[in-house]
Parts: structure tokens; C-alpha cells; sequence
């Protein structure tokens, strides 16, 4: 009997609706619960969709998952599929030692050797903290001075892990778009009073600093998500006049946006990375050879519903409606 952290968002509920239809057996349990470890006695794994923007899910889900999958328990996600879900700076680490070819990246943990890089770095970089999605704490820098003030602050007082204003701006975009609602912009004009309480358990994102190179002339990434030997994907293009594609919410679905060399790439490093489930997201290099950008295991379901087909690891393509939380029932239950 399947296990699924008992939730109505994220893939919980798709997770739930699957088992239903196929009669496969299943147990809602409370992953916050104190007596979570005694609920699980007699299943045979345990699925929970944890949020980098959870609470509880930062003080507490890898902690969980890591304990059970160490006592033998199959679960989702996995320590090689989620170690390094929103955290930027550990994904540095393995994407390199694995030889990923990944867009170059550099981090710094002290205010020396950051000004030193800066006087002989070119410009523009782009600036992240190590954790945040939909493009979220990501800029250009454009200038020397620009990136010194980020090494005074991030020496200093550090980044706040939500930045209020910015949200602000994204959620008026997003409404001036007709993607959302307008008590979105709202609940980001409240937020600039009482931040989320994610930014509160986080604390300051303090005594280090991340860039990438900004690789030009990308109107877009491409995201390919891999699960069990199967692939889709998605073509993300830029807001307007920017620079950043993810949560821009200007998706393309059909096949012949997708390049195949994105699939074949993301194919081999999943090898390498030994993982379930990961979304990787590639933009071109000058040649038009894949560069990687960063993974993450979790995606918002609501933004590949019309995906209109996926590939097998031979590069087979199969048109069609498809069920990717179907798949990760159909993985757990391999077993």
C-alpha cells in the first residue's frame, strides 16, 4: 500500500486521483504529524511533494524523507532526486563534479575574494541567491560597481529570501497579463507589510554570493522533465524586455518547438544524476550546443497539462495525452 502525504495541491491530489482510477491502494497519511513514522507501518512507500516555499516542508521534509529512505522505506522524492531542490549553490557542486556541461558558475563566501574576481570579471552576470523559483531573486548586473554593492550586502546585512517589491511587480505583470487574479496583486501589496512566513523561517540569505555568465541571444529555455525512462518538455520564452524565461507563463507545447538535443542531453545527465524525477532547465551557448542552467525535482502541474506528447529513452516520440504522476505511482510500485 502506497502512503501519500495527505495535501489538495501539488502532486498530492494527482497522486490520489490515480490510484482511484486504477484501484491501486493507498493510504493518506500526516506528514507532520508526530507519529508519522507509526502511520507508515505497513506500506510500502511514501509519496510527499514538499514546497520550497512550505513552512514546515523547510524545517522538516528532507529530514523525513532521508530518515525513512535510510530505514529501507522507498520514497519520493528520493535523496538523489531532491538533496539539491532550491538550493543553487549544491547543485554547483554536483553538476560540476558530474561534468555537466553547465552554464559557468561562480560562488563566493568572503568579501575578498569577491572584489578580487570582480576586477578582472566582464559584464554583464547574472546575480542569484541560492534558492527561490519562477525566476525570483535573479537580476542582471550590468557593472563593477553594481556587484560591489551586492558584496556589501551580502557581507553585511544579507538578502531578505523574499523581496517584496518584486513580487509585487510580478504578481501586476502576470495580472496586467490576464493570468491571474487581481487579489494576487493584493496579497503581494500585503506582503510587503507581513512577508510570507517561508522568508521568516528562512531568515537572511547572508555570507555568500552566486553569479552565472549571461549567455545572450536566448529568447527562451527549454525545460525537460524526466521521469522513469520518459521525457517532455516545454519551451519557456522570455517576459518582454527581460532577460529571464521561467514564470514568464509564455509557453510553447508543441513538438517542433523542442529541440531533441535537449531531451537526448537531459537523458544522459539523469544517468549520471541517478534521480526519479527532475526538471532541467537548458538554454543554447553560442554553438547551439545544450547548456544546463539548474534542476529542480518539483513543477507546477498546471503548466504541462498541454504538453502534447512525450519521448522514451531511444528518443521515440508518442503523441498524445499523457499522465506523469501516473508514472511516478507506476515507479514507487516497482519497488
Amino acid at each position: 500500500m502506497i502512503a501519500i502525504h495527505k495535501l489538495n495541491i501539488g502532486f498530492h491530489p494527482l497522486w490520489v486521483n490515480y490510484c482511484i482510477e486504477n484501484n491501486i491502494p493507498y493510504k493518506l497519511v500526516d506528514c507532520y504529524d508526530n507519529t508519522i513514522i507509526e502511520q507508515l507501518q505497513g506500506c510500502s512507500s511514501l509519496l510527499f511533494h514538499f514546497f520550497q516555499s512550505g513552512s514546515k516542508d523547510i524545517v522538516m521534509a528532507k529530514q523525513l524523507l532521508f530518515s525513512l529512505e535510510q530505514s529501507g522505506l522507498p520514497v519520493f522524492p528520493n535523496f538523489n532526486t531532491s538533496w539539491h531542490f532550491d538550493d543553487k549553490v549544491g547543485q554547483k557542486y554536483l553538476l560540476e563534479a558530474l561534468q555537466v556541461e553547465l552554464v559557468k558558475t561562480w560562488v563566493f563566501y568572503d568579501r575578498k575574494s569577491a572584489l578580487e574576481w570582480i576586477n578582472t570579471a566582464s559584464f554583464p552576470k547574472v546575480f542569484k541567491l541560492r534558492g527561490g523559483a519562477g525566476s525570483q531573486n535573479v537580476q542582471l548586473v550590468s557593472s563593477k560597481s553594481q556587484t560591489q554593492r551586492l558584496v556589501r550586502k551580502a557581507f553585511g546585512n544579507g538578502f531578505p529570501a523574499y523581496y517584496g517589491w518584486g513580487s509585487l511587480k510580478e504578481r501586476y505583470r502576470k495580472w496586467r497579463l490576464g493570468k491571474v487574479d487581481f487579489k494576487e496583486v493584493i496579497k503581494g501589496i500585503v506582503r510587503l507589510v507581513k512577508p510570507p512566513r517561508y522568508a521568516q523561517v528562512m531568515g537572511k540569505e547572508i555570507n555568500y554570493l552566486y553569479f552565472q555568465e549571461f549567455i545572450p541571444n536566448n529568447d527562451s529555455d527549454t525545460r525537460i522533465i524526466v521521469i522513469d525512462g520518459k521525457a517532455f518538455g516545454i519551451k519557456r520564452m522570455n517576459r518582454k524586455n527581460d532577460f529571464r524565461a521561467s514564470g514568464s507563463g509564455f509557453i510553447l507545447y508543441e513538438k517542433e518547438h523542442i529541440d531533441i538535443i535537449f531531451v537526448k542531453t537531459a537523458f544522459e545527465i539523469h544517468k549520471k544524476l541517478n534521480a526519479q524525477c527532475i526538471a532541467y532547465d537548458f538554454v543554447y551557448d553560442s554553438t547551439k550546443k545544450p547548456l544546463l542552467i539548474e534542476i529542480s525535482y518539483g513543477f507546477d502541474s498546471g503548466g504541462y497539462n498541454d504538453c502534447v506528447g512525450y519521448w522514451d529513452e531511444q528518443l521515440i516520440w508518442y503523441e498524445g495525452k499523457f499522465n506523469p504522476y501516473g508514472w511516478m505511482i507506476e515507479m514507487m510500485n516497482k519497488k
